[in-house]
């Protein structure tokens, strides 16, 4: 198969962070306000022939049992793949050993020049033999060097072979998907057709919020509720980040193993991606009490007794998150200031990945001073406390953070 060399450029990975989230956010929102058929899509069957049809995704998806002629053929282009590696190998060393072979003739014939030059001045048995010599060992290494000659013509077309090979297989499957790409419409009438009223949705998205403290009648003030939409939102955000990472390290496998050409940016780019992503959930998780919490103690409180330990455990919080902000902004300033790049080959920037530390610890404290107000006004004795490990809580959940 032929190498492919993309290299990602940064503009697309930027935007792609920033567009593809926001378009999901739209497709999503727009599915849950129209009622979906139950039934099989065209555009998710030629969504899946685009990303998984070298192996029959969509044949599978429209229960044809043609599949398996793709996973054959995909199957076949993998072992011709060995086989190439194999002898891309095997012609690289018949090489090596011609260049090396020419250099060590080069020698015997500056050697054999020497002998020459001392037999011309000094014609005696002696030089007489070491000229023989030279002469002899001259025309071993060429008679050597024709048959590796021969080696590495025979490794070449070896090579050429099953990069042939490889090449009609590659095609084959291309057909066989352009084939399919105009006979999938027929194949998902008959799907649907045969099967009806069987096709049922066995996924359902669960509704946003339906354990939130929002939901519980948890946040009483206008700004609390503003933090937690800001903080939901931007959650929901990073969350599709995690389906770039499906798209790019399908990408990744299939340059590497299907076409000899691992990428230089794929793990680098989504580890990044992760980081921001952590970073930036940390408001949404305090919002839905999502951190990770030791309550051995904790949890044998009353309601009343809770808040206030909140209220407490929140000092330990707010010098957490000030030095949190305060030291990520330094890094994202420093960063900045040199318009800093990783060290790779990528070179992707870095400052706007050091961003992400001071504006998550800013969406974290935002966060924080919001629950803090609600606690103060549950202790006040205005509303009544939320009793944290209730059926519908998690007995994990954070108020806090700590």
């Amino acid at each position: 198969m032929p190498e492919i060399t993309f290299v990602l450029p940064h503009w697309l990975y930027w935007s792609g962070l920033v567009f593809f989230p926001l378009t999901s956010m739209y497709f999503f929102r727009r599915a849950q306000c129209s009622a979906s058929s139950n039934l099989l899509s065209l555009p998710l069957a030629y969504f899946l022939l685009l990303l998984g049809g070298f192996v029959g995704v969509h044949r599978m998806y429209v229960r044809s049992t043609w599949a398996l002629a793709f996973i054959a053929v995909f199957v076949g282009i993998l072992t011709v793949n060995v086989e190439i590696r194999t002898a891309r190998d095997k012609l690289s060393g018949a090489e090596n050993a011609v260049s090396l072979q020419e250099s060590k003739i080069q020698r015997a014939v500056k050697k054999s020049a020497n002998a020459k030059e001392r037999l011309s001045r000094h014609d005696n048995e002696r030089n007489r033999n070491r000229y023989g010599q030279a002469q002899q060992q001259v025309a071993e290494l060429s008679s050597n060097k024709n048959n590796l000659l021969q080696e590495a013509v025979e490794a070449r077309q070896n090579y050429t072979r099953w990069n042939q090979t490889a090449s009609i297989m590659g095609g084959l499957l291309l057909l066989m998907i352009l084939v399919d790409a105009l006979l999938l419409p027929g194949m998902v009438r008959r799907c649907r057709a045969q099967e009806g009223d069987a096709l049922t949705r066995v996924f359902e998205c669960p509704a946003r919020g339906t354990d939130t403290a929002a939901s519980r009648g948890r946040e009483k003030f206008a700004f609390s509720r503003w933090i937690a939409k800001l903080n939901m939102t931007i959650g929901e955000f990073v969350a599709y980040w995690s389906i770039i990472a499906v798209f790019v390290y399908y990408y990744e496998v299939m340059v590497r193993y299907v076409f000899n050409s691992p990428t230089n940016w794929a793990h680098e780019g989504m580890f990044l991606m992760f980081g921001m992503q952590y970073l930036l959930a940390g408001g949404f998780c305090l919002h839905e009490r999502a951190h990770v919490r030791v309550d051995v103690i904790y949890m044998h409180f009353s309601a009343r007794g809770k808040v206030i330990a909140d209220l407490v455990t929140s000092v330990f919080f707010f010098i957490f998150v000030l030095t949190f902000l305060i030291s990520g902004w330094i890094f994202f300033y420093d960063s900045f200031s040199i318009k800093e790049v990783s060290f790779t080959e990528w070179g992707i920037q870095y400052y706007p990945i050091k961003f992400a530390l001071p504006l998550g610890a800013l969406l974290i404290l935002l966060q924080g001073i919001a629950r803090l107000a609600e606690d103060i006004h549950t202790l006040s004795g205005q509303s009544d406390p939320v009793i944290t490990d209730s059926p519908t809580a998690s007995p994990n959940r954070d108020t806090h953070g700590n």
